[in-house]
């Protein structure tokens, strides 16, 4: 048992997943809560969430979990969407209840990853509603801007470059912080957000990053989102620079039960750290909504 990011007692778990690789899992908040579960973006761990755990643990049971590769979850060989659905279900097999239901929120390829495993038989079984925050189903190379170029054939060969770079990140500099801030953050962040996002993302082990950019690259969950039969809303930073809003926008339309796009003004990919009260406030009234109305009904 460790000190959580809320400062109560964290529980901390292990969920192993069909392959077997061994998911580092945190459990915060009271046990008799109604449940969150958190899963976190590329490059970032559970570290991203601190703003969320540290106000819903509060009165929420916060299951917060490292992907492989991320945060204290060894790497893997096998990188793919399955393998993240794959990860997400044992998860959930681990720290729910059988039939027990809860909010979903998911950052980026967190996102992606409740996407992929929207057809699965535990996320038909427990997932109540669903937050997608900063996120996209396909054609993230294409349709990104981080390359300040016209789309196009060069602006996705540099993208995919740039995104797939095997350099290692290195110390966090000045330079370092300047760089994440253009692509990853809205240009009025406070440099402590900048600094924390920072050190998360340089964090991840460069060979990880590099092995999860190529499944970035290829991703088509397009057909997924239409599996995805919950409530569920979707957020996105005006000036993301990754996962631009036209991706927001498709997914809301392909969704069964959408709960429509939050657009927020002049903010970039890194929403749940950018705006921690208002991605927050958003689950709350998830749980609030279809998790707690059910209990009592």
């Amino acid at each position: 048992m460790s000190t959580s990011i809320s400062g109560a007692p964290a529980r901390e778990l292990t969920a192993v997943s069909a392959d077997g690789t061994r998911l580092h899992v945190e459990v915060h908040g009271p046990q008799d809560a109604p449940p969150v579960v958190l899963a976190h973006g590329w490059t970032c761990s559970t570290a991203f969430w601190a703003a969320q755990i540290g106000d819903l643990a509060a009165d929420h049971r916060v299951i917060a979990y490292d992907q492989r590769g991320h945060g204290r979850t060894p790497s893997s060989p096998v990188c793919s969407t399955d393998a993240l659905a794959d990860d997400l279900e044992a998860v959930l097999a681990t720290t729910l209840a059988p039939g027990e239901r809860a909010v979903l929120a998911g950052h980026s390829m967190g996102a992606m990853t409740v996407l992929a495993a929207a057809a699965r038989p535990r996320v038909r079984e427990h997932a109540a509603a669903v937050l997608l925050c900063s996120t996209g189903a396909s054609r993230l190379v294409a349709e990104s801007t981080v390359v300040p170029l016209r789309p196009g054939r060069l602006r996705t060969w540099l993208t995919g470059r740039v995104l797939g770079s095997r350099a290692p990140l290195g110390p966090v500099t000045p330079v370092a912080k300047a760089v994440l801030k253009y692509a990853t953050m809205g240009a009025a962040s406070a440099p402590h957000l900048v600094e924390t996002c920072a050190r998360i993302v340089h964090a991840c082990p460069r060979k990880v990053r590099h092995a999860w950019s190529r499944v970035l690259s290829a991703l088509d969950l397009d057909h997924a989102v239409g599996e995805l039969r919950v409530p569920t809303a979707v957020v996105v930073g005006t000036a993301d620079r990754l996962t631009p809003p036209v991706h927001a926008h498709r997914i809301a339309a392909a969704l069964p039960h959408s709960l429509g796009v939050t657009e927020l003004p002049g903010l970039g990919h890194m929403t749940p750290v950018e705006a921690p009260e208002l991605v927050t406030g958003r689950i709350r009234e998830l749980v609030a909504t279809y998790t707690q109305s059910k209990e009592g009904a």
